[in-house]
């Protein structure tokens, strides 16, 4: 055998694992990026039915329904998260609502999320008289799977996500 055969040869036996070295050096990015994008999915399709889950409940105030019921937070939020769908079942712990009088459209609100933690506290519930405008805004913690996505996706110190959903309404007149 002549030596440009020999060193053929064992240039061609070097090169078979390279396919699954490059597989290997390739997987775990794209298994991560495919996962992340289905997180990502995930929080647009919980978002899209908070969106409209608010804006249904918030009717409720508009019309005057949630005042004749005499609805109180609790019972708002209970409303809103039976329109939460498929993500219902852990809704009560993970919403939380604030819904207020306020005297124009161009108010700013005290916002919870001001501070790296979520503050409660700066939260209220009225559902104000016919002719009032409205405020009705919601919080949902949206659990991440993929660290490097909540650290994208957070404003809390805790690394929570929180996604929000707000309308405003001049409430009908009774």
């Amino acid at each position: 055998m002549t030596r440009t055969r020999r060193a053929r040869r064992d240039r061609m036996r070097a090169r078979e694992g390279s396919s699954a070295v490059e597989f290997a050096m390739v997987a775990l990015p794209f298994c991560l990026m495919m996962f992340a994008i289905l997180e990502l999915g995930l929080v647009f399709v919980t978002d899209s039915v908070l969106e409209n889950a608010t804006i249904e409940t918030g009717r409720l105030v508009r019309t005057g329904q949630a005042s004749a019921r005499g609805m109180d937070a609790a019972q708002f939020k209970s409303a809103v998260c039976a329109r939460m769908s498929v993500f219902s079942a852990d809704c009560p712990t993970r919403l939380s609502i604030d819904v207020r009088v306020i005297p124009q459209f161009n108010t700013t609100p005290p916002d919870p999320m001001a501070g790296e933690t979520f503050n409660d506290g700066a939260l209220t519930y009225s559902n104000g008289l016919p002719g009032d405008l409205v405020l009705v805004r919601a919080w949902y913690k949206q659990p991440l799977l993929t660290t490097f996505m909540s650290q994208g996706l957070s404003r809390l110190k805790d690394g929570t996500v929180r996604l929000t959903a707000t309308t405003a309404f001049r409430n009908e007149p009774a």
